[in-house]
């Protein structure tokens, strides 16, 4: 059997993204990024609060769940072709398909879905590369 393709590994983490509580979802995402960089993407100032929403000790706002899920979604995605290290270094670089904006900032900032589109759209074709 061969190893899935991008397609496969996107629908895969889309389906792992939307199935998993917002806890488990957030402590695979810190497995991914680290901790500091989750708590930028949820908008928090200090890993504190990323250990309490894994703890379930205290709920994070159902738009922040929100933007984890897709940040996760496309982690996993690029996680499936690329070493942690990568992934990390893609969400916090500059990128020219977001006009050399990193993608964290933009999914952090994001007030509509666009941005999380966006983020995805220049995360597949990185992957396609």
């Amino acid at each position: 059997m061969s190893a899935p393709g991008s397609t496969e590994i996107g629908i895969l983490a889309y389906r792992e993204a939307m199935v998993l509580d917002a806890a488990a979802v957030i402590n695979a995402l810190c497995g991914l990024l680290g901790q500091r960089l989750v708590a930028y993407i949820g908008s928090v100032k200090e890993t504190r609060a990323v250990r309490q929403w894994i703890a379930k000790e205290r709920a994070p706002s159902q738009h922040v769940v929100k933007v984890l899920r897709d940040a996760y979604h496309i982690a996993v995605l690029l996680n499936g072709t690329n070493s942690p290290e990568v992934v990390q270094a893609w969400f916090q670089g500059m990128n020219p398909l977001l006009d050399d904006q990193p993608p964290a900032k933009l999914l952090r900032e994001g007030e509509t879905d666009e941005a999380a589109h966006r983020v995805l759209a220049a995360a597949r074709a990185f992957c396609a590369v």
